[in-house]
């Protein structure tokens, strides 16, 4: 099991914003859509991410962050996956590095973005699926 195969069946393209857009703008995304991050883009290019812990953190320390621009309180040390990766090594990665969200390059382009709940809901899945399977073998439809 791969991103590939998971991308295929989340159906959502990734959201972006630009680095010079407002906090306010990201807020007003996340809510809209439903997310809880928002690749940043420039120029068709990913330099970064903002999640909804990025402006929590901040909104605790500078009631004005809102004001503020992406690209000053975005993550720019970006972690990323391929679609050839394998679930379990990207789940590896979130757990270990402590993240939830992953966009996911195909070259330099962005093909997706897949949450730590995308990648265990699609684990859980495939093995639902094999153990149903494996039930109707050993007992018969």
């Amino acid at each position: 099991m791969n991103v590939a195969n998971l991308l295929t069946t989340k159906g959502q393209p990734a959201v972006t914003i630009r680095p010079a857009q407002s906090v306010a703008d990201a807020v007003s995304v996340l809510a809209e859509k439903g997310l809880g991050a928002l690749v940043v883009d420039q120029e068709g290019r990913p330099i970064g991410i903002v999640t909804e812990r990025h402006i929590v953190r901040r909104l605790a320390a500078d009631h004005e962050v809102v004001l503020r621009t992406v690209g000053e309180i975005m993550s720019r040390d970006l972690l990323t996956a391929t679609p050839q990766d394998e679930l379990s090594a990207v789940l590896h990665l979130m757990t270990e590095r402590r993240i939830r969200h992953l966009p996911v390059l195909d070259g330099d382009g962005l093909a997706g973005i897949v949450s730590l709940g995308d990648v265990l809901r699609f684990q859980r899945d495939q093995y639902r699926g094999t153990a149903d399977t494996l039930e109707t073998r050993i007992v018969g439809p």
